[in-house]
C-alpha cells in the first residue's frame, strides 16, 4: 500500500513494508526514519518530492499575508497534517485555524473541526491528489474553506472553493489572477504579483 519508488533503491535502504490493512494515522508518529514531509493517503504513505522554486515562493507569500491579514483569534500554520480519518492524513500546505486547535507544542496533527481552510499549492508529483483526491477528503470531513493554487506564467492562480453541505462537496467560487480578494471565510486581499518580492506588501 505504500508508493513504490521510481528509482532503484540502495540495497541497504529499508522501505517501510505496510501491515495488510495499510498504515494508519498514528503509524506516521512511529515509523522511523520518514522523510520530514510524508502524507497518508487510504493507508499508504505518500513523500513529497524536493521543493520547486515556485511552490516555496507561492508557499511564502500566502503565509505571510494570511499571518498578516486573518482576524484576531485565527492563526495560520504551514504544513502541518491533519487527521482525517484513521487511513488519511494529509499535510497542506497552508491551514488557517483558531488559536485553541493548538494542542501543545508535542502534537503533530490537527483535526478537521479545527481547520476554516487548507491550501495546496500544486507540485507536478501532486496534481491529482492535490486536484481531484485531497479536495474530495477534506470536503468529505467537513472543512469548510479550499484554495488550490496553480502556476501559471510563473504567478499563482488561486482557485477558492467553498463546502456545500448539503452534499458534502465543493463549489468553486472564483478563480483569481493576479489579485486575490474575498470577504470569506476573512476580509482579505491578496497582490499575487507580488510573488518575487520579499516583502509582498513592499513595491
Amino acid at each position: 500500500m505504500s508508493a513504490a519508488p521510481e528509482f532503484e533503491l540502495d540495497e541497504q535502504y529499508n522501505y517501510p513494508v505496510p501491515p495488510p490493512q495499510g498504515w494508519t494515522a498514528e503509524d506516521l508518529d512511529r515509523l522511523p526514519n520518514l522523510p520530514r514531509r510524508t502524507e497518508l493517503i487510504d493507508g499508504s504513505l505518500v513523500f513529497m518530492s524536493p521543493q520547486t522554486r515556485f511552490h516555496m515562493l507561492a508557499l511564502r507569500l500566502l503565509e505571510g499575508e494570511l499571518l498578516a491579514q486573518v482576524p484576531e483569534g485565527l492563526d495560520v500554520f504551514r504544513e502541518f497534517t491533519v487527521r482525517l480519518d484513521s487511513g488519511n492524513r494529509p499535510d497542506p500546505d497552508v491551514l488557517v485555524v483558531p488559536d485553541g486547535a493548538d494542542t501543545g507544542p508535542k502534537e503533530t496533527w490537527l483535526v478537521p473541526e479545527d481547520v476554516i481552510l487548507a491550501v495546496e499549492i500544486v507540485s507536478k508529483d501532486s496534481e491529482r491528489r492535490d486536484r481531484e483526491v485531497k479536495p474530495r477528503k477534506y470536503a468529505a470531513a467537513g472543512i469548510p474553506h479550499f484554495w488550490r493554487v496553480e502556476e501559471n506564467e510563473g504567478l499563482p492562480v488561486v482557485y477558492v472553493y467553498e463546502l456545500d453541505p448539503a452534499t458534502s462537496s465543493y463549489c468553486l467560487s472564483g478563480i483569481h489572477h493576479e489579485k486575490l480578494k474575498l470577504t470569506v471565510p476573512f476580509d482579505i486581499t491578496i497582490d499575487l504579483t507580488a510573488l518575487h518580492r520579499r516583502r509582498p506588501g513592499c513595491a
